[in-house]
């Protein structure tokens, strides 16, 4: 390894690795019920609205995205990132406040703005009034959520987190159910049943975390405001730059096709990235905040990195090329709705783009650990004005396809960027053994494949069983053959 303040500790390691996997463990009920719920939204939103509707829904929800990635988002990262050196400094009621007046400020500073500028609002995201200010109202529990959540994961109160997850998902759905059949509100219901769910979870929230015992109002320390304000900024115009390759795609098929080509393109989005990124996560949810601190700890933190990107791309890969090859039966299972149909296009295309967006929470962590975010930001905004200008080009000519392309084609981008610029001392190690021995399972699924569209016809979702199973067991083999 590199000469550098930062060893090696076996021991450590091995503690930390079993510390990771008991909270992937408690994590794993709400990602698991939170992709069940995930995948279920998408056919009960779709059977309760037109695609217009769907289609206002799902700009909607990518403005709200918008504005809290500027102006709520970052606070509670920072707050994450930092919380283990502020408890080790036994200073935790002057972060706290330093933190909640931080997201109050940027709150207020989002209303001033959005207010005064409101017009140019309506006009550039072509959304009706109703809904920005709707938008608006929403984005204060939303915020408040955020930053209790990651206070959470620094506590590493995994089973909190996954009562609260859990709850939270659910609890928005039925109130969204509710509002639509009985107020006949359309999409705006839905934003409403996010707006109550959402701020009866704040409150529990607040009590998991206790908050309120560690909270309590003080001077605020400058000298702290700024390693928060250099670490978030960039953290914030990163996220701003993926949104821009994985949501400004609706804006831009609006303007050019209309709310129901919208409507489609959230549909696919809805059944890749929020479905696929839930169950993901709960690698990153659980080893990030560990790693973290074992860094703080002067621990070379690379070989556990590698070990869970291999992890990752294992649980992934196989996952994605599944669904990516009965895209049409997956789009079918998944949305009750005919006219919706014409998802399936995407899924190949956000399905792979997923994969590689969420390979760069292993590649891009370097950065993070370093505090040097603007490289992460750098690479990312490349990357999402890259994808602007394919979806410029490719949505008037190719449709659907060219969202496809234009989404797949910017996260690989980040991928490929955050592989080639690496910081010394930080270099990935890559999980060869995962990868070869993946390679070689790929041979017979490839064939069973083969066989299916050749001689072979079953129910879709049988096919897509077996084919996964055939590619675990294979491995599970080599596996064993190995350890032998």
């Amino acid at each position: 390894m590199d000469k550098m303040e930062f060893v090696e500790n076996k021991e450590v390691e091995k503690e930390q690795l079993k510390a990771i996997f008991r909270d992937m463990l408690k994590y794993s009920p709400s990602k698991i019920i939170g992709m069940l719920g995930n995948a279920i939204i998408v056919p009960v939103y779709t059977s309760l609205l037109a695609p217009e509707q769907y289609g206002l829904y799902s700009l909607s929800i990518a403005l709200l995205s918008f504005l809290c990635i500027i102006f709520s988002d970052w606070v509670g990262l920072s707050g994450l990132r930092f919380f283990k050196h502020h408890q080790m400094m036994q200073d935790m009621p002057k972060y706290l406040t330093t933190l909640v007046t931080m997201l109050v400020s940027n709150i207020f500073l989002m209303f001033v703005l959005a207010l005064t500028f409101r017009q140019h609002f309506y006009d550039f995201f072509n959304i009706p009034v109703k809904y920005f200010l709707a938008i608006l109202l929403l984005i204060i529990p939303v915020a408040i959520r955020a930053l209790l959540f990651q206070l959470l994961r620094a506590q590493l109160k995994s089973m909190s987190f996954t009562v609260s997850t859990i709850v939270n998902q659910f609890l928005t759905i039925l109130l969204s159910i509710f509002f639509v059949k009985f107020f006949h509100l359309g999409a705006i219901a839905l934003l409403l049943g996010m707006g109550v769910s959402i701020s009866l979870i704040d409150l529990l929230l607040i009590y998991q975390s206790n908050l309120l015992s560690w909270f309590k109002l003080q001077k605020i320390e400058w000298n702290s405001v700024l390693p928060i304000y250099k670490y978030g900024i960039p953290i914030a115009a990163t996220s701003l730059s993926a949104w821009i390759i994985n949501q400004s795609n609706k804006f831009i098929m609006n303007s050019i096709h209309g709310f129901s080509q919208v409507g489609i393109v959230g549909v696919a989005y809805g059944l890749t990235l929020p479905l696929l990124m839930t169950i993901f996560s709960i690698i990153t949810v659980a080893a990030i905040p560990r790693i973290i601190n074992m860094y703080e700890e002067r621990i070379d933190v690379r070989p556990i990195i590698s070990r869970f990107t291999g992890y990752y791309v294992l649980i992934s890969l196989p996952v994605i090329t599944v669904i990516s090859l009965y895209a049409p039966e997956y789009v079918s299972m998944l949305s009750s709705n005919e006219k919706f149909q014409d998802a399936f296009q995407l899924i190949p295309y956000f399905a792979f783009g997923t994969f590689f967006m969420a390979i760069t929470d292993y590649t891009t962590l370097q950065y993070h650990l370093a505090n040097k975010t603007y490289i992460d930001f750098i690479i990312k905004l490349t990357s999402g004005i890259v994808g602007v200008v394919l979806n410029i080009l490719l949505i008037p000519k190719y449709g659907l396809v060219g969202v496809g392309v234009a989404t797949l084609g910017a996260n690989f981008l980040y991928f490929l960027l955050s592989v080639i610029i690496v910081l010394p001392g930080l270099r990935l190690i890559y999980p060869s053994a995962t990868l070869n021995k993946m390679l070689i399972s790929a041979f017979p699924f490839a064939a069973l494949y083969y066989a299916f569209n050749k001689w072979l016809q079953l129910p879709a979702l049988t096919e897509m069983l077996l084919l996964t199973v055939v590619f675990y067991y294979c491995y599970w083999l080599l596996v064993r053959k190995a350890a032998n």
